[in-house]
């Protein structure tokens, strides 16, 4: 079974949200930084914190000419602060070596640093039309369901993409298309938990014709209280606010119920290079311990 191209593209014509990074005059470099923000992160988070970047860093030497401690202060709470500091050292690669422009062409885009499987193909696709396809967690589960009829699609494999790929239309405008179609099916109709069927545009589903049989796939909750991750986040918190580089008790008060959680916390992140130490003991975010 394959999935209705034409179904598919005329519902995401008529219905596709009207996401900034979508509209014409977009260019490469911010639809880059669309993408790495929104790994792991809802849109409605990542919406106000990408226009504020676009309007302080537009083009990738912007970015590259400020320090790592102000990318990282402007990059707040969206999370897994290590994107930040790559899409750093991917805008300095861009403005040094590729005359401040994202490449075109998938190879080269994963060479860049931070530029994974996913990110090069999407930026080919969303930013220069081509034809690839670009394989999210929305799109595996969409494909799962309607191709083969599972309720999930399990752990990511090398024949996801080959997959996809072969699902889209020839005609590259269409199949550009149609990978966005196929990515907003699965993030705003075909969702994990509550899949609204009767609201889907594919004419035909595997999963729906085989009586939407239960998942197979055993999943842990993720938890956030409390968490290394929660721990880390705190600290970067005081080091954010601060103007200057701050003594260590001023990061004890930010996680105070797990001394040894705290303390490993902070060694993680001195480890990522996402803070750093004076000579004399304070802690500062990356790049500026000798200010």
């Amino acid at each position: 079974m394959s999935i209705d191209s034409d179904a598919l593209i005329d519902w995401y014509t008529e219905t596709a949200r009207d996401l900034p990074w979508r509209r014409p005059g977009v260019t490469a470099w911010q639809i880059l930084m669309s993408e790495i923000m929104l790994q792991q992160t809802p849109v409605v988070r990542v919406e106000p914190i990408w226009r504020e970047w676009v309007a302080r860093w537009p083009v990738p030497s912007a970015m590259a000419a400020a320090s790592q401690g102000e990318v990282l202060r402007a990059w707040g709470k969206l999370g897994y602060p290590r994107r930040a500091l790559r899409l750093h050292e991917c805008a300095q690669v861009l403005a040094a070596e590729h005359g401040d422009e994202v490449p075109a062409d998938v190879e080269v885009l994963l060479g860049l640093p931070g530029i994974g499987a996913y990110t090069a193909r999407a930026v080919a696709c969303f930013a220069y039309g081509q034809r690839v396809p670009v394989v999210d967690t929305n799109v595996r589960r969409v494909v799962a369901r309607a191709v083969h009829g599972r309720a999930e699609a399990g752990n990511p494999a090398a024949r996801d993409l080959l997959e996809t790929e072969a699902l889209l239309p020839h005609d590259i405008p269409r199949a550009a298309k149609f990978s966005a179609a196929l990515m907003e099916l699965g993030a705003l109709i075909c969702t994990a938990r509550t899949p609204t069927c009767a609201n889907c545009p594919l004419p035909h589903c595997a999963w729906v014709t085989a009586g939407r049989p239960a998942s197979t796939v055993t999943r842990r909750v993720q938890k956030y209280d409390g968490t290394d991750r929660q721990a880390r986040g705190r600290l970067l918190d005081v080091l954010r606010a601060a103007p200057d580089p701050v003594e260590r008790p001023a990061l004890d008060l930010a996680w105070t119920r797990d001394p040894g959680q705290r303390d490993r916390a902070l060694d993680s992140l001195l480890t990522d290079g996402l803070i750093e130490q004076t000579p004399d003991g304070l802690f500062a975010l990356a790049g500026e311990a000798g200010n």
